[in-house]
């Protein structure tokens, strides 16, 4: 979810949404210490060290010029940069850039982040040089953080203080195998410094009307690039066509129903294979590659940009592959009333298939 343009797509939307007058912004840096959890087996020979790293960004504050900045108690939108020694040879070190959210609560003392980007690992896999990193099949990765601080501002001179707990995860969405990815949680400690402050700013409150729209129906589609979990099988591109009725219930949610048609052509490779190594699964390698998938989903939005997740489940499912339930979740970015771009990234639990870049219309 989504691949290598998740940090674009992502700050493109938060640029659109920057106010045209100067308000306060902050600076913060966060260094961390945590441990790489081990989410699957196959990275327990990894895990040596216990993670170090810091966190860099900018954040821009948000007073309620813009209904939707109320709605959501007037979070800041920023970028972000962290970097991360994973405390292994064989992983390397993970550079990243990131658009971010901050959402506050409890008279704006916690603080809740959210980031998208991109990473840059100094040690993915090779079959000769480094073939014990299984988490990291490609130097360019897909990244999210989540941060809970206890926030202070301002407590001295503009300078306040922040703790608490960050996820970061790794991974290239299966665009080249291996990708076992690596999940971190550590402990953060920052400081956080107010700049443009010197005229106090009013927070404007919005009260919005009631809100709701007639069902709409939605034609999207969705492609990319991804690989099966056995190395050197291949890259192949995807299409996914997705068609699915939506209802708007007010400013924040809408609710949607649909039908996925995937073309999966690594699945053409992969059956091929299963096939022939394993004898024992009974696939005749003539089993048909294409999926049909049902799905329920809610949408977020945050003025023109949006947070979907869906679930769906296989109606169609002549090889079995990874389960029958599988998930997107992602962003959409709507240019004008009616077309919208999008990137997402289709999983199944937590094992990612797919990132995949789309564009659709809603009438």
């Amino acid at each position: 979810m989504k691949s290598y343009f998740n940090c674009l797509f992502l700050c493109c939307a938060l640029i659109a949404t920057a106010q045209q007058e100067k308000d306060p912004f902050t600076l913060d840096a966060n260094f961390f210490y945590g441990n790489i959890a081990e989410h699957n087996s196959d990275i327990s020979h990894l895990i040596k060290g216990h993670p170090t790293g810091v966190i860099f960004s900018y954040n821009q504050k948000t007073f309620g010029k813009n209904a939707w900045e109320s709605r959501f108690n007037y979070p800041d939108y920023g970028a972000s940069f962290i970097y991360q020694d994973l405390k292994n040879k064989t992983l390397g070190n993970n550079f990243g850039v990131y658009a971010h959210y901050n959402f506050y609560f409890f008279k704006r003392n916690l603080m809740f982040r959210i980031g998208q980007g991109l990473a840059y690992n100094t040690n993915p896999y090779d079959k000769v040089d480094n073939y014990r990193n299984n988490a990291f099949g490609t130097t360019l990765l897909s990244s999210t953080y989540l941060m809970l601080n206890y926030k202070k501002e301002n407590i001295f001179n503009n300078f306040g203080l922040q703790t608490g707990l960050s996820l970061i995860h790794y991974s290239n969405a299966n665009v080249k195998a291996p990708n076992s990815s690596i999940n971190s949680i550590t402990f953060n400690l920052g400081v956080s410094y107010i700049l443009d402050n010197e005229a106090q700013t009013e927070y404007i409150k919005h009260i919005d009307n009631k809100f709701t729209e007639k069902v709409k129906y939605n034609i999207a589609v969705r492609a990319g690039v991804n690989e099966s979990d056995v190395i050197d099988t291949g890259q192949y591109a995807f299409y996914v066509i997705s068609a699915y009725a939506d209802k708007r219930l007010n400013h924040k949610s809408a609710i949607q129903l649909g039908t996925d048609v995937f073309f999966s052509n690594f699945l053409k490779t992969h059956i091929r294979y299963k096939s022939v190594a394993f004898p024992e699964d009974n696939v005749s390698g003539d089993e048909d590659y294409k999926r049909i998938g049902l799905f329920v989903g809610h949408e977020l939005f945050i003025n023109k940009t949006s947070l979907i997740t869906q679930l769906g489940y296989y109606v169609y499912y002549p090889f079995d592959f990874e389960g029958r339930v599988y998930n997107r979740v992602g962003l959409k970015r709507y240019f004008g009333d009616k077309i919208y771009g999008a990137l997402t990234l289709k999983s199944h639990g937590a094992k990612a298939e797919a990132v995949e870049l789309g564009i659709g219309i809603r009438l």
